[in-house]
């Protein structure tokens, strides 16, 4: 049955993300650029995690929003699971919050805006989305306020120049945060790309529901 196979590629996709972006957070990028440590500004999860908004607007173009809704929970399931043994719980934890909120939110706004122009509906559920994500993920994750889930990680901790440049100084995850964020709405951008150009392919399925 196509909604069948095409829910099982959208579900294995999306956990792949999750469990990606959950290691991948862990490791900041050691690089310099222009004299600022990347280290200080971000994670390589940065750049794996908002592929994650467009597997679930694809889906929720194609199957309406309960069908992206159950693929959000698998991937959740699934991701928090296989996380454990990737990343620390206390990550694990943090990334299924974060992913659970973040993504019902973005198909919230997506299906609220599917019928305006084709580039409204994917870009804002997936800022308005992520932002809410960020902030869920990086408190959780690194502030010592949620130090009972977990061990504070002194690195993200440790103090360092608010965005790697500015005098003053906040905890590395702070600048983390909004470096973040600033990568996922630059990506959310390009991932309008081959939304747009998949829009011919992924098309409304006749019997999915538009609207929830």
């Amino acid at each position: 049955m196509p909604m069948t196979r095409h829910f099982l590629i959208y579900s294995l996709l999306m956990t792949a993300i999750v469990v990606a972006s959950n290691f991948l957070v862990q490791h900041p990028l050691h690089m310099m650029l222009g004299g600022i440590n990347l280290a200080d500004l971000l994670t390589y999860g940065a750049f794996s995690y908002p592929i994650a908004f467009l597997i679930t607007d694809l889906t929720n173009r194609q199957f309406g929003p309960k069908i992206a809704r159950r693929v959000v929970f698998v991937g959740f399931v699934a991701g928090v699971l296989l996380s454990i043994l990737l990343a620390s719980p206390r990550i694990a934890a943090a990334s299924g919050t974060a992913f659970l909120v973040g993504q019902l939110l973005d198909i919230s706004v997506f299906n609220r805006l599917r019928r305006e122009s084709w580039w409204k509906a994917p870009l804002m559920g997936s800022l308005i989305g992520s932002a809410l994500d960020t902030v869920i993920f990086f408190s959780m994750s690194f502030a010592p306020l949620f130090g009972f889930l977990g061990a504070n990680d002194d690195f993200a901790i440790g103090s360092a120049p608010l965005f790697g440049v500015l005098a003053m100084e906040a905890p590395r995850w702070i600048s983390w945060a909004a470096a973040d964020f600033s990568v996922k709405m630059l990506i959310g951008i390009v991932m309008l790309v081959p939304y747009g150009a998949l829009m011919t392919v992924v098309r409304p399925m006749p019997q999915a529901p538009q609207s929830l």
